[in-house]
């Protein structure tokens, strides 16, 4: 196996492995509070359907929405990037730049920092484009 191929690997669980984990800090927290806006849910619990979500699980559903914005573009672009065999060194550090950041985003969601969040995001979206030009140059060239 590839260097690139099993550092994408690495990325890719690292990815997945964080946006498990929000699933369980939402998860947590509604257990915790035993605070829950499905009627099965509450009913299961013999607690009254809340009406809103609490403040952390509202906030993790929304780190969770951007991740669904951004990391499928990386898992397509990382995967052209292994089979385009752009070039080893960039396609690497940008792998690990953008889990870097994405993991880093969703902390600084949850816990409120600003600018550190649109930092950790921009961070994320120019490591994709780099993706992007490495697949788009390495695709033109070999047409």
């Amino acid at each position: 196996m590839s260097g690139v191929l099993s550092v994408y690997a690495l990325c890719v669980v690292v990815l997945c492995v964080k946006m498990f984990a929000l699933s369980c800090y939402q998860g947590f927290y509604r257990i915790k509070s035993l605070v829950f806006t499905n009627r099965e849910d509450a009913g299961y619990f013999n607690r009254p359907v809340s009406p809103q979500e609490l403040p952390q699980v509202a906030r993790a559903a929304k780190a969770w929405a951007n991740d669904l914005e951004n990391i499928p573009l990386f898992f397509v672009l990382g995967g052209l990037c292994w089979a385009l065999e752009t070039s080893s060194g960039a396609t690497i550090w940008l792998f690990c730049m953008f889990s870097v950041a994405r993991v880093l985003h969703s902390v600084c969601y949850l816990a409120g920092w600003q600018p550190w969040r649109t930092v950790a995001y921009a961070i994320g979206i120019v490591c994709l484009s780099g993706l992007g030009a490495m697949v788009g140059l390495r695709a033109l060239a070999t047409l």
